[in-house]
């Protein structure tokens, strides 16, 4: 139902973005089985990302202004936030990208929380 990328600027480690495969704008625009696998994957992104992270708290985004496609950002929240009373959008920061094996380590500890049998 979502395709999951890490969002391409790390400054809030694991910030990850969930896209539904089918074009939809609005979540009334689904059907109420597919609403309900929608926050299905986005609870079982958020548990991963908990695992892997150890989060204060984690953040969900549904906004859609930018690209209006339904697109969740699932961020968590450290205990060493840089802005922890601010918007991880509204922070302004230099952005850090994660390359080579570092972002492989990354992508790799939060698929194995979703698939732990690998």
């Amino acid at each position: 139902m979502t395709v999951a990328y890490l969002f391409e600027d790390q400054y809030f480690p694991g910030w990850t973005v969930l896209v539904l495969k089918r074009h939809a704008t609005e979540l009334f625009e689904l059907s109420r089985e597919e609403r309900s696998r929608l926050i299905e994957e986005v609870n079982m992104m958020a548990r991963a990302l908990a695992e892997v992270f150890k989060p204060v708290k984690i953040n969900y985004g549904l906004l859609g202004n930018q690209l209006p496609h339904i697109h969740w950002h699932v961020v968590p929240r450290l205990a060493d936030d840089p802005a922890p009373l601010e918007a991880v959008w509204g922070h302004k920061h230099e952005p850090k990208r994660l390359a080579g094996e570092k972002l492989r380590e990354t992508i790799t500890r939060i698929q194995e929380q979703l698939n732990p049998s690998m």
